[in-house]
């Protein structure tokens, strides 16, 4: 039998973090208009944003060993090594 979550299981705990008031005044700018309701929601989503994109490219590679080889062969056919 599943056990139901209640509120409290739920519930996302948030800390503090300080940034400079130019700094939130160009947020608090930024989003005027969004449908974005705080510069902490626009801060956390932000941060989502990047830290998400970090890990779907961490274990992505940049080549292939075949395409490394063909620019090794490109680079040596040019006399660079």
């Amino acid at each position: 039998m599943k056990r139901s979550k209640t509120k409290d299981e739920n519930k996302v705990e948030y800390g503090t973090i300080s940034l400079p008031i130019p700094l939130i005044n160009k947020i608090k700018k930024r989003i005027e208009g969004t449908g974005m309701n705080s510069v902490s929601a626009y801060v956390a989503f932000v941060l989502r944003q990047i830290l998400s994109s970090e890990d779907s490219n961490k274990n992505k590679e940049l080549f292939t060993k075949q395409e490394e080889d063909d620019i090794r062969k490109r680079l040596k056919g040019l006399g660079y090594i």
